[in-house]
């Protein structure tokens, strides 16, 4: 029987806004001089680079970057250094907003909920079931949740930056279920990688997955596991 849920953080609870909103956004707060076909242009450019954390991954990672790819998610710094460069890598013409790209990443306006995020995690508090949110991240995300009024429907988080492991591996699941003062068969991880979030399943945890999808696009696939527990 679930007696408590973990959930991922990008593409699960939240999403992150769009490429060209971003761009769009950071252009305008630095008062770059770019017409909206160039600012169109170098969306899409910095979208095939995979420039923009919790958006696409690169469409091409370059070599030299294949190994801080990997521990991107380990610590702060790295996880800087590998978007950053990715950015530069794309050939942005204005690198005075490199900088600030990164740093409107992780500000809560840059994240929306998905439509059935809030009354989900209120639903589970309601019943009863604890919640932990473990994701593979470099930065603090709970400033997020605070900014959307959902903190207090967590209670734990257990983000791989701070604990030196990361998903699919098992530790950080277990990490996790120990918050929640639960065994992994008592467990539910909810995700949308197969991948990462699936490496619970070794654990013992049952898992589900849902889509990354825009926004507009998902409204009401983290419902469904109520009907899970």
């Amino acid at each position: 029987m679930t007696k408590g849920v973990m959930f991922d953080f990008s593409g699960t609870l939240f999403r992150v806004e769009p490429t060209a909103d971003w761009l769009s956004v950071v252009a305008a707060g630095a008062g770059t001089a770019a017409t909206a076909a160039e600012l169109a242009v170098w969306a899409e450019r910095l979208e095939e680079a995979g420039a923009l954390p919790g958006g696409a991954p690169p469409v091409r990672l370059p070599e030299e970057l294949a190994e801080l790819w990997e521990a991107r998610d380990l610590s702060g710094e790295d996880h800087r250094a590998v978007y950053t460069a990715l950015t530069r890598g794309s050939g942005l013409p204005w690198p005075e907003l490199v900088e600030p790209l990164y740093e409107r990443h992780y500000t809560p306006a840059a994240w929306q909920p998905y439509p059935d995020t809030v009354s989900t995690l209120r639903a589970l508090r309601e019943r009863g079931v604890p919640v932990a949110v473990v994701s593979n991240i470099g930065w603090d995300l709970r400033p997020v949740f605070r900014h959307h009024g959902v903190d207090g429907l967590v209670d734990a988080y257990v983000l791989s930056y701070e604990e030196g492991a990361q998903k699919p591996d098992a530790p950080i699941f277990a990490t996790a279920c120990e918050a929640l003062g639960l065994p992994p068969e008592a467990v539910l991880m909810v995700g949308d990688s197969r991948e990462a979030d699936g490496g619970a399943a070794a654990l013992g945890c049952r898992v589900h997955f849902v889509e990354h999808l825009p926004v507009g696009e998902r409204p009401d696939a983290l419902a469904e596991i109520l009907r899970l527990l």
